[in-house]
């Protein structure tokens, strides 16, 4: 478990990009920080490896305080995913795999063997093992650095808009890979984005930040689409407009959900509701 008491980052300039901030992330679920750029998120995430310190209030894993933890050794203990996967571009693939295993004094040749075996895991043929990054699509890149953030079998994995500079399909793979790593390793993830699909495909807990790190909404997709806690959050999830707006149309081949704008998204697999009743998405049943 990860907790933030009263945390504020203030930069040297008098900027505050935290205030404030109290957070219990739990454990061995995916916690995504989600807002607009500015709003503090990244920064949050990379207090919990001690990339930034606070300025003010402590942050706690497992009830001890990490501001008496070693950075260094801090870091090599805990997965760090970033955008564009960070790779060091004159290093193979399975040798950037490799990296913080061998720096904890892991033999060179076991290093070499648990990385083949995490390529295996995040889906990666072996094959790739001995090219360089620029040889690698960029969605087998992010696999790569998912692999690397693995490669010490960490209780908590960071992971800083890890998916953002790939094509749609590519981050569709690659949202689902994460959801099964996450269902079969049973790591703490902690997950940035500014994507609100993204935070509600993968998110367990859900925390929806404005500027300041100021948490505007925290709870479960279902919680957060049911019952917004203001119009901020209903605008920015976009509750009662747009694909979010669903109501049941019937068509020839059987009832359909149609968003605001007519377009279909999605079919029903139960019961069609009692007409007249409404769905948590804010349309009509």
């Amino acid at each position: 478990m990860i907790e933030f008491r009263s945390v504020t980052k203030e930069y040297p300039d008098g900027t505050r990009a935290v205030e404030d901030f109290s957070l219990v992330i739990p454990s061995m679920k995916t916690t995504v920080f989600v807002g607009s750029s500015g709003c503090g998120k990244t920064t949050i995430l990379r207090m919990i490896n001690r990339m930034v310190d606070p300025t003010s209030g402590s942050i706690q894993i497992d009830g001890a305080d990490i501001g008496g933890i070693e950075p260094v050794g801090l870091r090599r203990s805990i997965g760090y995913v970033m955008q564009n996967s960070g790779l060091l571009p004159h290093r193979k693939v399975v040798d950037n795999i490799a990296t913080v295993p061998l720096l904890k004094g892991v033999k060179k040749a076991e290093a070499r063997q648990q990385a083949l075996e995490l390529m295996d895991t995040v889906g990666l043929d072996r094959a790739f093992a001995d090219r360089y990054p620029s040889q690698l699509s960029g969605g087998q890149q992010q696999r790569v650095g998912v692999a690397r953030g693995l490669a010490v079998n960490p209780n908590i994995l960071l992971m800083d808009e890890p998916f953002g500079a790939v094509d749609p399909l590519v981050r569709s793979d690659l949202q689902e890979e994460l959801i099964r790593l996450q269902r079969d390793l049973e790591k703490t993830v902690v997950f940035v984005t500014h994507d609100i699909d993204e935070a509600f495909y993968l998110g367990h807990q859900v925390v929806i930040l404005q500027k300041g790190g100021h948490i505007a909404q925290v709870g479960t997709p279902a919680e957060i689409l049911a019952n917004p806690a203001d119009d901020f959050v209903a605008t920015f999830i976009g509750a009662n407009r747009g694909k979010r707006a669903l109501h049941i149309e019937e068509t020839p081949t059987g009832s359909i959900l149609v968003d605001d704008d007519g377009r279909p998204a999605g079919t029903l697999t139960g019961p069609v509701p009692v007409s007249g009743s409404r769905d948590t998405s804010g349309g009509q049943r």
